[in-house]
């Protein structure tokens, strides 16, 4: 059971037997000086914002940490300030990581000089996403042809966006990896089965991240076989890949190799799921961390029901755009939501009341919450949550026209930054919640 000690039927059996929920939550404004303090950058922030707008006055990146060069280059990439000129200061020396996470300005001449010419022997992080402009295959096989041991030790690779990548290509690029852990082919759109039946059969016994989202070439019945190779497989996106189905779940979480171990799943837009998935989801994977069952509009209140039964120690679940009621989120919340961290419920139109009380009661941990276009969320009830959850430190409200200044300067957390109200700007808190140390991998990463 959950920290409440109900089940989720007792739970929803009591909620629906509640005429009037909004009456039973009790808070008001703060009298007094609001703890809504006007957002002030830190001075780290306000130099990286500085940087990014001239990245031709930068001269050398050399000294500077991974962890500050990412963050000033995703600045970069997000005003579209990022150009060869950076990317030639970032494959200076032998780098470690090169992280850019939108490439489409890339050309396939500005990647022969910069990506094509470096010393790869350190490298273990290559993210090049968004490159449509370069024919990869080539541009792989160029360096391949050079030094066959040029990427050894690569683990993390994310080619997101990379629609001049073949299956030919990624074939020759895996197997100059061996040591990859991390795969990122989201959006690869001319990649087909063959592309993970190789990495199956090349890496099988070491993956621990694939992300195959988008990836509509590929069907999925002709890789589930696939899957009983991928004995340490962890995280796995096949978000829009029209042709997973009920039995593509239940194939890969019950008779596949790494179905128990599985800790993060994404079906977002896998319009073919029913609740059916859900329950062979929730009486396998127990060891599930991260779900994303958005906008699968077959879903009903019963798979929130498998959910909660079987999924206890789920921190990130993300259930936008879906139809279940007020009293079966928060029945799923009363039951099982005590580990939460993250909770997406953005477009669901019944959440409120109901949903309120239980976060504010059972969510006690929850950091990051999104309600945009809950409409049936009042005033009180975001209070109520915000004023109970004091570890949050992140609230979405895009589109949520009935909250007002009572609830933004009369809630109490001081740590809370709220993003989307019609009172605020919405670029203030841009990079609220960037980490001082991003990690690639979403679990673990070994070393070698």
């Amino acid at each position: 059971m959950g920290s409440s000690g109900k089940s989720f039927a007792d739970a929803l059996n009591m909620a629906r037997e509640i005429s009037s929920p909004e009456r039973l939550i009790q808070w008001s404004p703060s009298v007094g000086k609001s703890v809504a303090a006007p957002f002030v950058p830190s001075l780290l922030n306000l130099s990286l914002n500085c940087l990014a707008r001239f990245p031709d006055e930068i001269a050398t990146l050399e000294l500077v940490p991974d962890n500050l060069r990412l963050r000033l280059i995703n600045r970069m990439c997000d005003t579209r300030k990022m150009n060869a000129g950076v990317l030639k200061l970032l494959v200076e020396g032998s780098p470690t990581e090169i992280r850019v996470k939108n490439c489409s300005w890339l050309t396939q001449e500005q990647f022969q000089l910069t990506i094509g010419n470096f010393d790869t022997k350190e490298l273990q992080v290559l993210q090049l996403d968004l490159c449509g402009q370069c024919m990869l295959d080539i541009a792989f096989k160029d360096i391949l042809n050079k030094c066959q041991e040029c990427f050894s030790r690569l683990t993390i690779l994310s080619l997101r966006g990379a629609c001049g990548l073949s299956d030919d290509g990624l074939r020759n690029l895996v197997k100059s990896a061996p040591l990859l852990r991390s795969i990122n082919l989201g959006q690869c759109t001319l990649l087909t089965s063959d592309a993970v039946n190789c990495i199956a059969d090349v890496l099988g016994s070491h993956l621990k991240e694939l992300y195959i989202d988008e990836c509509n070439k590929i069907d999925a019945m002709q890789i589930l076989p696939a899957f009983k190779k991928f004995t340490c497989l962890e995280v796995l996106s096949v978000a829009e890949i029209h042709t997973i189905n009920d039995q593509f779940v239940n194939g890969l979480v019950t008779a596949s190799a790494c179905g128990k171990i599985l800790k993060d799943l994404d079906f977002t837009n896998c319009s073919g799921l029913t609740d059916n998935s859900l329950k062979t989801i929730g009486t396998t994977c127990d060891d599930l961390r991260s779900l994303d069952i958005s906008n699968l509009n077959k879903l009903t209140d019963l798979g929130l029901e498998y959910l909660a039964n079987g999924c206890r120690s789920i921190q990130t679940l993300k259930l936008c755009r879906n139809k279940f009621s007020d009293e079966a989120v928060a029945a799923f919340l009363e039951s099982s939501g005590e580990s939460l961290l993250e909770l997406f419920l953005n477009g669901i139109a019944k959440v409120g009341p109901h949903t309120a009380l239980s976060l504010a009661k059972y969510s006690r941990k929850l950091v990051y919450l999104d309600v945009s276009w809950c409409r049936k969320i009042s005033d009180k009830g975001l209070g109520l949550i915000v004023d109970s959850c004091q570890s949050l430190k992140l609230l979405k409200i895009f589109g949520c026209m009935q909250i007002n200044k009572g609830f933004l300067e009369g809630h109490s957390n001081p740590i809370v930054k709220i993003i989307g109200s019609r009172f605020t700007p919405i670029m203030d808190h841009l990079y609220v919640l960037e980490p001082e140390e991003e990690k690639f991998m979403r679990y673990r990463l070994l070393q070698y």
